[in-house]
């Protein structure tokens, strides 16, 4: 393995000025340091991350909490662990995954042990526990998810409350007037997440504002689930031409059913997913939706904690604002039934 010595010796320089160009403790000549550069990568130098970490008292470390729950779509989960990793890579930052449902405890570990210099939090919730610990320390954070308290927090997230909006004009605007959204797993809602929570709370406020009725059912997702869940929903409101789906398990048993009671779609029924795009094209119908933009949230999240790494950033909520692709899952809402007429005697 090279060591710094044959590094400094093949560039001409002392060890120590070989340090300073990897810490950027000392100013160095533009000429040393491309000098020392070019020795490094012709090398193939490697500083040794235990020396470099107690040299620096970084471990050049990020910590990404991502609890893996049977009851999240764990595809995104892992797209925007993806954007974290490979973001933070290009910022010289390794990442050290935490999957476990440990709360606090994850974050007492991280912060007690040095075992990163930031963390970077997901599946937040409304009231998370995580985070009086969170405002409580020196290491910077940042969260993937909005809690119902922002202060002293820095957030970036998709804006879910804008996006149930989006989704009811959407069907407003075609006609439609009795809704049905179908939701993310109960155990999703008794854990005030946030996304589910907002996304509801959106679109129920701007379906008041437009005269729609809406029927919130979640749904474990799988076609017994979806089965029991769309019939309460037409047992409930028979007149529902329009759903909402955020539960992407939910979406290929709810298309089946609907084929099965011979209901056709658009013609009969609107359905509008908020999901990833892949989900969305490769369904049976393509599904009109609200994209979940993965990557530019695990992305946004690493710049920002990076940038408070540096002593730059500031605490701020970044909301990304949703866009909705009409595709052939939603049309014009069908036309009533003309009224009986009664025969003459």
């Amino acid at each position: 393995m090279v060591t710094l010595a044959e590094v400094a010796q093949h560039a001409g320089v002392s060890a120590s000025t070989v340090s300073y160009v990897l810490s950027g403790k000392r100013s160095i000549s533009a000429r040393t340091r491309e000098r020392v550069e070019q020795s490094i990568q012709v090398l193939g130098y490697h500083p040794n991350a235990g020396a470099r970490a107690l040299a620096s008292n970084r471990s050049n470390i990020i910590a990404l909490m991502i609890p893996l729950r049977t009851d999240m779509y764990v595809p995104v989960m892992m797209e925007i662990a993806i954007a974290v990793t490979t973001s933070a890579r290009a910022h010289g930052y390794d990442v050290l995954l935490l999957t476990g449902e440990e709360g606090p405890d994850a974050v007492r570990r991280v912060t007690g042990s040095g075992l990163a210099d930031a963390m970077i939090l997901m599946d937040v919730e409304l009231d998370d526990e995580r985070l009086p610990l969170l405002r409580g320390t020196a290491q910077p954070s940042v969260l993937i998810g909005l809690p119902a308290d922002t202060g002293g927090l820095t957030c970036v997230d998709l804006d879910f409350g804008a996006t149930g909006a989006l989704c009811a004009e959407h069907l407003a605007m075609l006609g439609h007037r009795d809704i049905a959204v179908i939701g993310e797993a109960p155990a999703v809602y008794e854990r005030h997440t946030g996304f589910a929570e907002r996304t509801l709370d959106g679109l129920r406020t701007r379906s008041r504002e437009l005269g729609l009725r809406v029927l919130h059912r979640p749904c474990e997702g799988g076609f017994d689930a979806m089965s029991l869940t769309l019939a309460r929903v037409f047992d409930e409101r028979p007149g529902t031409t329009g759903f909402v789906v955020q539960n992407e398990q939910a979406v290929e048993p709810l298309l089946a059913l609907l084929r099965r009671q011979g209901r056709a779609v658009p013609e009969d029924v609107s359905v509008i997913a908020i999901c990833p795009d892949q989900v969305a094209v490769q369904a049976s119908v393509r599904l009109t939706s609200v994209a979940i933009p993965a990557q530019e949230m695990g992305r946004s999240a690493v710049e920002h904690v990076v940038a408070k790494l540096a002593g730059r950033g500031e605490d701020e909520v970044v909301l990304i604002a949703p866009e909705l692709t009409v595709r052939a899952s939603t049309g014009p809402a069908p036309a009533a039934p003309a009224a009986p007429q009664e025969r003459p005697v």
